[in-house]
């Protein structure tokens, strides 16, 4: 068995499930004030993701190890070469974190205010951080044999910045759509107009980021060798198209598991595109860190594919219990009864 490659997979499986699960979380944070018109909304808004956003985040945690572990020279690289970026991306999921804590603490106006502000700040600056890192993989570092030639600002090239803002749609869309169907009243009316609203704009970051990545990346030369991978770009759209369609039957509980898969896709198709590379050259592919070059050794990828079969089940499970457990929409009178938020 080639265990840096069932590495990779799960690397790519790991960042995907970060992106679609925690990416709805995210997209309420800063997109959920667009449906709260008072504090009582926002008070259902901020509750809709209590129980998730910690655990969504494990896959984050999951990611950075699962990096650290299989692909030491890549998670050298990437704190060394981009820390000032992974610094401001750190800080903001910290801040993130801290506001939904403390929100509810102190029954206060201003400071449930101050807090959700933070909440919608950081949330977006942590997807549009996102969005610019795995632009800057898709398009290539500025690797060469002397190592990284790049700066700071050149991570901000007009690419990156697409791929962030496309990350911004993304969950702010996945985020509505949870909020349609997880909020109740006003507000889950709202998060639905908004959600539709909001499609066009997502449909034509996609083909914007498609046409920019033809001309700017080497993301198309897998799918020029291998046909099959094409299914991955076209369930892309196939899910994106659905999801529109879903919320406009009614139908909110599949329209979020239709953008969840969208999400999916979209993650999958960066990921086939730059194999064998964890992260391209953008000089020269010799220089690409990829599966092969900064793998740890056999022995180390295999006993931590053991690990992974058992525990990612037991992950997976747990989350699917949380989510079955919370499953009902959250109304005024429950959160007054349980003095969340």
């Amino acid at each position: 068995m080639d265990y840096a490659k069932v590495w990779f997979i799960f690397w790519a499986v790991l960042w995907t499930g970060y992106f679609a699960l925690d990416g709805f979380d995210l997209g309420v944070g800063f997109a959920g004030w667009l449906a709260a018109d008072n504090d009582e909304e926002r008070r259902g808004v901020f509750a809709s993701v209590g129980p998730f956003w910690d655990g969504n985040e494990v896959w984050l945690i999951t990611a950075g190890g699962a990096t650290f572990a299989a692909f030491p020279a890549v998670y050298a690289g990437l704190f060394s070469w981009l820390y000032p970026a992974l610094f401001l991306l750190l800080f903001s999921l910290i801040a993130r974190g801290v506001a939904l804590e403390f929100r509810g603490k102190v029954q206060d106006a201003s400071w449930r205010l101050f807090w959700e502000r933070t909440a919608g700040v950081s949330s977006l600056a942590a997807t549009l951080l996102f969005g610019v890192a795995f632009g800057n993989i898709f398009r290539g570092l500025e690797l060469s044999v002397d190592g990284y030639g790049g700066t700071f600002l050149g991570l901000l090239n007009l690419y990156s910045l697409l791929t962030g803002l496309l990350f911004c749609a993304f969950f702010a869309f996945h985020g509505l759509v949870w909020l349609s169907f997880k909020t109740a009243g006003p507000s889950a009316e709202k998060a639905a107009a908004l959600a539709a609203k909001l499609w066009p704009a997502l449909l034509l970051l996609v083909l914007v980021f498609a046409g920019a990545s033809w001309r700017q990346t080497g993301l198309y030369a897998n799918f020029f060798s291998h046909k099959l991978l094409v299914a991955l770009p076209a369930l892309l759209l196939a899910a994106l198209i659905g999801a529109r369609a879903l919320l406009g039957l009614g139908r909110r509980h599949g329209a979020f598991l239709a953008s969840f898969c969208a999400i999916v896709f979209f993650s999958f198709t960066g990921f086939a595109g730059i194999y064998p590379a964890l992260l391209p050259s953008r000089a020269d592919t010799a220089f690409s860190l990829t599966l092969y070059n900064s793998a740890s050794s056999v022995y180390t990828l295999k006993l931590m594919t053991w690990v992974a079969l058992v525990f990612l089940p037991v992950i997976v499970w747990y989350q699917a219990w949380v989510y079955r457990l919370f499953r009902q929409p959250l109304t005024g009178e429950e959160l007054k009864r349980s003095g969340m938020y």
